[in-house]
């Protein structure tokens, strides 16, 4: 397996998905995570973060990413709430509304941090590691098709 410090693009086909799985990466951090039809030439398949996320994809036990580290630059009351989203256990579901009401200084009743909520789930650079998928009416980064396919897979 390559070093995991080595900056990088990591990708692998899913048959569940029916597409590439592809994450970048550098000094230990996830720096994103998407869902191309193809990945670049030069992407690699070994990536310890990659084998959780398929480990994941089987659906055959709980995997929980807890531990990645994903880099996490966007403005600070976005990261507030996409720390939220990654406390939401495996296989449970919240709204908009639940998940502004538990980050930190927002209102559930203000129009504003709503809309930031919306745009967080929207920009998150890390589906499946942050799971957008698991708030059943946000948006989520991930493809239509591919957020169907982790709610199904999570029982949602």
């Amino acid at each position: 397996m390559e070093d995991e410090a080595v900056a990088g693009i990591y990708a692998r086909q899913s048959p569940y998905l029916e597409r590439f799985v592809q994450l970048g990466a550098a000094s230990g951090r996830v720096l994103s995570v998407s869902f191309p039809e193809q990945p670049p030439e030069d992407a690699s398949e070994d990536h310890q973060v990659l084998d959780r996320i398929f480990e994941y994809l089987e659906g055959v036990s709980e995997v929980t990413f807890e531990d990645v580290q994903v880099a996490m630059t966007m403005p600070t009351d976005q990261r507030a709430v996409l720390e939220q989203v990654q406390t939401i256990p495996y296989g449970e579901q919240i709204d908009v509304s639940a998940l502004t009401r538990m980050t930190p200084d927002l209102d559930p009743d203000d129009e504003d941090d709503i809309i930031l909520v919306r745009t967080a789930l929207d920009e998150n650079p890390a589906p499946i590691l942050i799971p957008d998928h698991r708030v059943r009416d946000g948006p989520s980064a991930a493809p239509p098709p591919v957020e169907q396919k982790l709610r199904s897979l999570e029982g949602l």
